[in-house]
């Protein structure tokens, strides 16, 4: 329990039956719940900023869309250092520190909810530290990568993200329900607009309790750091973490390559945002400043000196190899919609549904709260859950079809769902009755959802089988990365799309890019003669 193993190898099968199973299996089952604490604790603005315009914190609507996009920008960006932390740092040592470093924005969001006059700032700073559950997932699914054989890998690496993933839906729920009662004491306020939960609306004048949001995840966070440590494992052979130095040594260098990820995130954040919520006003595109982002990181890790640079520049072979590039964006379509759809689900819904959209001379307005609108706190959650849900089930079935085949067949269903729902959205934007479009949304959603979940089970298989034992490990970190960054495009293109008065525009795009994704499928892996058949 808790010590560093020494000649690890789940590919012998004599091995993996009498000793390595029950290793792999309880290191897969600590990692579940942290991964899990992770994202709730990442994607928490979601339902936070909801809950914020029921009771009136003053804010405008898309200003609180950007505490979602700084903590998807953020998290996406710690992807990056976290992808390389295990065979620096050693799997047991990154864990057990990144679980812990979480729960200073958890506090720190539970006492900033408790005053109605904290500012603006606070909650960007918050929501920029809350990053650090979007960077655990690259760090664990590597570790992770390293303890299961090629063969269990679709299974292990689903259930990993999958069970992690219910973060999101473990998070929409309880905080909805956590909020309703004095759970950590404290004053409540009253609502002003009708909020829900899982089981019912809860009317405008109810004394809720907002600041519960932050402090919930301390019940869970506190215990998995020692859980972590008593009995998870660092692997010290040569292809996975041969020179990690001692737990101090490995938490200094992890903050230090952070550190690096949250000064490139916040350079990114300033160069986008307006001047009206700390950014410099320059406007700079998205798409410029992302790449800016990503490419400054890795330069920037690259710079450090010593054993960690040397480490690095061995890592970073991967970039050599023409499947990461491939697998990147065929991860970005399941991953990247997964996360960015959760982030911006509940939003979309208050916005789209929660008002009135009627014409007002002659211009359209979106000001009228909708009386017969659904809760937004009552849905949001259906479809990260199913999403979750069905990503071990994705794993499964591709171990035994092949990744590339469930890959294509998910791509072409989130085409034509993403399609559809453009059509939807631009209808029920446009309506004083939105409402009653509501049901087919969803139905629409939750199929999307559902692809994207068997998509991500199904490129975990495939980058399984086509990369070895070593490069697998920083690859599944690095796609990762690049994909959470969906995180962050996927709410803030809602945000843009919903403020010109087109969302529909932004299911367009994301349908062309998996049309593109199809293609690029196909021909890795796919076409007669392709690099690697149906990994």
């Amino acid at each position: 329990m808790g010590k560093d193993l020494r000649n690890w190898n789940p590919e012998d099968e004599e091995f993996w039956n009498s000793t390595g199973k029950s290793i792999a299996t309880r290191n897969l089952w600590i990692s579940i719940p942290s991964l899990l604490a992770g994202f709730a604790v990442w994607l928490y603005w979601g339902i936070i900023t909801v809950q914020m315009i029921n009771l009136d914190f003053g804010f405008a609507k898309s200003d609180l869309f950007t505490l979602s996009a700084i903590a998807g920008l953020t998290g996406a960006t710690l992807r990056i250092p976290s992808t390389f932390f295990i065979r620096i740092a050693g799997g047991r040592n990154t864990i057990v520190f990144t679980t812990a470093l979480l729960i200073i924005p958890a506090l720190g969001t539970g006492i900033a909810l408790s005053n109605p006059d904290t500012p603006f700032w606070t909650f960007q700073l918050l929501a920029l530290l809350s990053g650090i559950g979007g960077g655990n997932f690259a760090s664990s699914m590597s570790n992770i990568s390293f303890f299961f054989p090629k063969k269990k890998l679709g299974y292990a690496l689903g259930m990993n993200a999958g069970l992690g993933n219910f973060g999101v839906t473990t998070m929409q729920i309880v905080i909805p329900l956590v909020m309703t009662f004095a759970l950590f004491g404290g004053e409540g306020r009253a609502l002003v607009n009708t909020s829900g939960t899982l089981i019912g609306k809860i009317e405008a004048g109810t004394i809720t309790y907002i600041q519960n949001a932050g402090y919930v995840w301390l019940l869970l966070l506190v215990p998995l750091m020692f859980i972590g440590w008593w009995g998870m494992n660092n692997i010290r052979d040569e292809h996975v973490s041969p020179d990690i130095p001692n737990p101090l040594g490995a938490f200094s260098i992890i903050t230090g390559m952070l550190l690096i990820g949250f000064v490139t995130a916040t350079f990114g954040l300033w160069l986008m945002l307006p001047e009206s919520v700390s950014g410099s006003g320059f406007g700079v595109s998205k798409w410029i400043v992302l790449p800016i982002v990503i490419a400054l990181t890795v330069f920037l890790l690259k710079m450090i000196p010593g054993e960690v640079g040397k480490n690095l520049t061995r890592q970073y072979k991967i970039f050599g190899n023409k499947h990461t590039w491939a697998m990147t964006i065929i991860y970005t379509m399941t991953f990247g919609s997964f996360i960015g759809y959760s982030a911006a689900f509940a939003l979309t819904i208050k916005v789209v549904f929660g008002f009135q959209h009627l014409m007002v001379d002659g211009v359209m307005t979106h000001d009228t709260v909708n009386p017969n609108g659904p809760s937004a706190l009552m849905f949001a959650w259906m479809g990260p859950f199913i999403g979750a849900l069905i990503r071990p089930v994705g794993g499964i079935i591709a171990d035994k079809m092949g990744g590339a085949k469930v890959t294509q067949i998910i791509s072409v269903a989130m085409v034509a769902s993403a399609v559809a729902l453009a059509f939807l959205l631009q209808k029920a934007y446009a309506s004083p009755t939105p409402e009653t479009l509501f049901l087919p949304f969803m139905i629409l959603f939750l199929i999307l959802f559902t692809a994207t979940g068997i998509g991500n089970g199904s490129t975990f298989r495939t980058i399984g089988i086509v990369f070895n034992k070593e490069q697998a490990g920083p690859v599944l970190g690095w796609t990762s990365a690049v994909a959470a960054y969906g995180a962050f495009i996927i709410p803030k293109v809602f945000g843009e799309e919903l403020g010109s008065g087109h969302p529909e525009y932004a299911l367009y795009g994301f349908a062309i890019f998996y049309a593109v994704c199809i293609a690029i499928n196909w021909w890795f892996y796919l076409r007669p003669n392709a690099y690697v058949k149906n990994p």
